[in-house]
């Protein structure tokens, strides 16, 4: 076999699926494991003519054509730097190396900088759509040296997922932690949604008192409508599934507890830094932290009043097209943050990426994909400079149309003590960001009070103190 066009090094879960699409779109591919058996096994199972193993990193540079590309399918952190610095030495200036894990943008700049000093390039790569999206077309989110990207191009747009309309979904998007940054922003929103999938279904089953099946029928015939989602089309069938051993639907035999490993976090950190509102995302998180404190949430049931959720015939008939709406309204709120973020980081950050090309490439492949990311594209194709997303006329009305039901959904939720953090923040950012006058000015006036931190006045420009005592 000629030398690779490119190397996978770590074949878990996304490593072995993403070097199974690569070859199966004809590149030809070294792949390595730091455990031998791994690559083996790989090996035995999906080797293929394309395809060959390295059990040392010196064998694995040796197989690889110039500009050498080598791509790292490890965890973020520790595990990166340390690979970093296994295979630099054996790199070459020009030499080309993909980090397609979740790695958090400011590492991502700082080992492009420490690499640079080599003359290696470091494309930092988000990649998104599960273990299936990596095998049969991911979502790919590119970021740093515009060379790097041009001597990957063609693979990833191969191996990418396509949009209905036929484009790959990968695009170039800028220098730095840029491509990382935007798959934080994307992992932001798709906690928010998921979410807000989680309290639609809390509702249904506690208020409406509909069974895992009923609902999975509710969210089929969601799914082919405006909410059609990869994450509505998953609930509809995580609802119809039953747990073999207990013959019981399986979502109800699995422990009300959610783990997350950081990325929602990592959004709702640099939310705060850059002084952008992301409610939506933030309570998400949020939710995940309060859902871990399993032993003093059964305590608190037993000792805190409130109402208890039971099967509520009038507000139950109400609730699925109530919910639809607030599931609706939520998902574009959560697209709008997200949008916000991103749009805010290329000022903060000096990033280039263009709103509507982020989500042309989240129009398939990646697990926030949706058929309303076609309007998101669309929206910002024809406003470039669009300063939200809920100011473009299609969401404008589509919202104003859904309000009410919106609201009912929350208020239903708040009667009947059900927790509905996401689609509850998400419709007071709604009110917040159209309210023409807030009650900030009482604050302004508390911190002027304590602190002598001034403030505006709106009768005159300047900074002024009050004598308050």
């Amino acid at each position: 076999m000629s030398r690779s066009e490119i190397a996978i090094l770590g074949l878990g879960t996304m490593g072995a699926a993403l070097a199974r699409n690569i070859a199966r779109n004809g590149f030809r591919l070294s792949v390595y494991n730091r455990h031998a058996d791994k690559t083996r096994h790989f090996l035995d199972i999906y080797g293929a003519p394309n395809i060959q193993g390295a059990f040392s990193l010196e064998e694995l540079v040796a197989q690889l054509e110039r500009p050498r590309r080598l791509m790292l399918m490890v965890p973020a952190g520790n595990p990166v730097d340390a690979v970093i610095a296994q295979v630099c030495p054996l790199l070459d200036r020009g030499d080309i190396i993909i980090d397609g894990g979740n790695s958090h943008y400011t590492d991502t700049e700082r080992r492009q900088s420490e690499l640079a000093n080599d003359g290696i390039l470091l494309l930092g790569t988000g990649v998104s759509g599960g273990e299936a999206g990596a095998l049969w077309g991911p979502s790919i989110m590119p970021g740093g040296p515009r060379a790097a990207y041009e001597a990957v191009a063609p693979i990833f747009e191969a191996i990418a997922a396509k949009a209905p309309d036929g484009q790959p979904c990968v695009t170039y998007l800028g220098d730095g932690g840029s491509g990382h940054y935007v798959k934080m922003v994307h992992n932001g929103i798709e906690y928010a949604i998921m979410q807000a999938i989680a309290e639609v279904y809390d509702l249904l089953t506690r208020v409406g008192g509909m069974s895992p099946l009923q609902q999975s029928a509710v969210f089929a015939e969601w799914n082919r409508a405006e909410l059609a989602a990869f994450l509505v089309e998953i609930t509809a069938h995580i609802l119809a599934t039953t747990d073999p051993d207990t013959g019981h639907p399986i979502v109800e035999v699995i422990l009300d507890k959610a783990k997350q490993k950081g990325t929602g976090k990592w959004t709702s950190q640099e939310a705060l830094d850059v002084g952008v509102a992301v409610p939506s995302i933030t309570e998400a998180v949020e939710a995940r932290i309060l859902s871990g404190l399993k032993e003093e949430r059964v305590l608190a049931a037993e000792h805190l009043a409130g109402p208890r959720p039971t099967p509520n015939e009038a507000d139950g008939h109400r609730l699925v097209p109530t919910t639809r709406d607030a599931l609706y309204a939520a998902m574009v709120v959560a697209f709008a943050q997200g949008m916000a973020l991103l749009d805010r980081a290329r000022t903060e950050h000096g990033y280039t990426y263009d709103l509507g090309d982020v989500a042309a490439i989240w129009r398939a492949g990646c697990i926030i994909r949706a058929a309303l990311l076609e309007d998101i594209r669309a929206a910002y194709a024809d406003e470039p400079t669009l300063v939200n997303l809920l100011l473009a006329p299609t969401f404008r009305e589509a919202l104003a149309e859904r309000q009410h039901t919106w609201r009912e959904t929350v208020h239903i939720a708040i009667r009947h003590g059900v927790p509905v953090p996401v689609l509850a923040a998400s419709l007071a950012y709604y009110d917040g960001y159209r309210s023409e006058w807030l009650p900030a000015n009482l604050i302004q006036a508390q911190r002027d009070y304590f602190g002598t931190h001034t403030f505006e006045r709106v009768d005159e420009p300047g900074s002024f103190h009050f004598e308050w005592a």
